[in-house]
Parts: C-alpha cells; sequence; structure tokens
C-alpha cells in the first residue's frame, strides 16, 4: 500500500492565524483571496483562532444604491469595512441569503471561498 500523501489536520471552519497587527473579535482580515472572521481578540504576531466558513452578518454601505437581492454576489471593501456588490478591487465575500434595503446597516453572507 502507498504511503499516504495527504494527512488531515483539524476540522476547516475554523483555522490558526498569526497578524502582524492587533485585530479585534469581528474583524474581517484579507488573506491573499481569503477572507476570515476573527473569532476572539488576537495580539499582533500571537496564534489565534479565525474563521472561514458560515453565514455572517456585516455591516453594509447605507446609501441610496446600496440595496442587496437575495443570492447577490457580495464582496468586501477592506477599506470602507463594509460588504458590497461592487466588485472593483474588493475580495469575494460570498452570497447575500436575505434581502438588504438601501437604508439597511448590516447584510447576512453565506461566505464563500473561492
Amino acid at each position: 500500500m502507498a504511503t499516504p500523501t495527504v494527512t488531515y489536520r483539524q476540522v476547516g471552519d475554523v483555522i490558526d492565524y498569526t497578524p502582524g497587527a492587533n485585530v479585534s473579535a469581528g474583524d474581517i482580515a484579507v488573506l491573499g483571496d481569503l477572507n476570515v472572521l476573527a473569532t476572539e481578540d488576537i495580539t499582533a504576531d500571537s496564534k489565534g483562532a479565525v474563521m472561514i466558513t458560515g453565514i455572517w452578518r456585516c455591516p453594509k454601505a447605507v446609501l441610496s444604491t446600496s440595496a442587496i437581492a437575495v443570492g447577490a454576489k457580495l464582496y468586501w471593501d477592506a477599506s470602507n469595512e463594509v460588504a458590497t456588490a461592487t466588485a472593483s478591487t474588493h475580495k469575494q465575500l460570498g452570497y447575500a441569503v436575505a434581502a438588504a434595503t438601501a437604508a439597511a446597516t448590516t447584510v447576512d453572507v453565506v461566505i464563500v471561498q473561492d
């Protein structure tokens, strides 16, 4: 029998992350093309837990043009720390699982890592 080349490490919904700067619980960090959600405060250069799956309630822009339909592809605007339907240079976050009006301050997103 051949030696396995893959070894199971852990359940994949939460992974270890060592940030270069302090991160607060509830912050989204972008690691390359991967969006992660801090589940706890993490001190710079210390290992902590971040979530990479699930449904997250994210802040969204409150603009007259920012209504979001169910199923809309959403992106993370790291500069403004909001979910947006505008791709631009933002990393994909996931899809809206509930509609959000333009006046809504949050949107529920099922996270999809491409």
